[in-house]
């Protein structure tokens, strides 16, 4: 098992070089950076993973309100002009990622406002995800076939209903892998998201088996793994019972300096846990 953290975790808290000089003495073998092409000087950024001794494995989309860019990357909208802007997005990210040596990038499903504003108690029924997603197959196997050309894999994170109803779990993202069908188009779970709607880990991880290409680990609190309550032994069962062997990636909300040995404490924890 290989280990990774997010580094858009870090951005609005300290300059890059700092961060890579916390992270480098912490033990992972990799950072995902963030998706923010314009702001990111290529060479630059390679010069400063050379010093430290960090390689990219990937990059982290910053969709929805992550981003004041946010509105604008939606792939689900119904607007030409906002679905040209968010599908330049994925070729601009895809190209940073490439520039960087990393090989994954993650595609999230916003669509415009939800049309009730009560959604804690509201559901998507299955036919209307459908009806919804069965338009973006075509989208996201053009978007494939350019990130392939660049070495760079797709993965689908299906988010919490919060976030967008649209892709919301586990069976919601294999049934759109399927629509695409190809062979780089595949699945990122997040467990911060798999709390909230899978109804068993072991269930998720048996429906997503086949296109399981990478994970995002926070607790359900959004802190590193061990500090709030999410069963991280029977969700590292479930993985290891369907062989998971490829990068888990931590991607906490860090909101001050000082928080090394947090980190530290919870990368071990899950290397414990992944070992048994």
């Amino acid at each position: 098992m290989k280990y990774a953290i997010t580094l858009s975790s870090f951005m609005h808290l300290e300059p890059l070089d700092k961060t890579l000089s916390r992270l480098s003495t912490l033990g992972f073998d990799s950072v995902e950076m963030y998706g923010e092409p314009s702001e990111i000087d290529i060479q630059e950024t390679t010069e400063l993973l050379k010093c430290y001794d960090i390689p990219v494995c990937g990059v982290t989309g910053m969709w929805g309100g992550i981003s004041s860019e946010g509105w604008k990357r939606r792939l689900l909208s119904q607007d030409p002009g906002i679905l040209k802007s968010a599908m330049e997005y994925v070729r601009n990210c895809v190209r940073l990622c490439s520039a960087l040596g990393g090989s994954e990038f993650n595609v999230c499903l916003f669509a415009e406002e939800y049309p009730s504003t009560d959604r804690t108690h509201r559901t998507t029924p299955d036919s209307e995800k459908e009806k919804m997603t069965s338009k973006i197959a075509s989208i996201l196997s053009e978007l494939c076939n350019y990130s392939e050309n660049l070495g760079v894999t797709l993965l689908l994170e299906p988010l919490n209903r919060y976030s967008t109803p649209y892709c919301a779990s586990s069976k919601d993202a294999v049934r759109i892998a399927e629509l695409v069908n190809m062979s780089a188009f595949r699945i990122l779970l997040d467990t911060f998201h798999m709390n909230i709607e899978e109804g068993s880990f072991e269930e998720a991880f048996q429906n997503a088996r086949k296109y399981l290409h990478h994970m995002h680990f926070a607790d359900n609190n959004r802190r590193m793994p061990g500090f709030a309550h999410i069963d991280f032994v029977a969700l590292t069962k479930a993985m290891r019972n369907i062989g998971y062997d490829r990068i888990v990636s931590f991607e906490p909300n860090i909101s001050q300096a000082g928080y090394e040995q947090e980190v530290k404490s919870g990368l071990e924890f899950i290397r414990e846990k992944l070992a048994v």
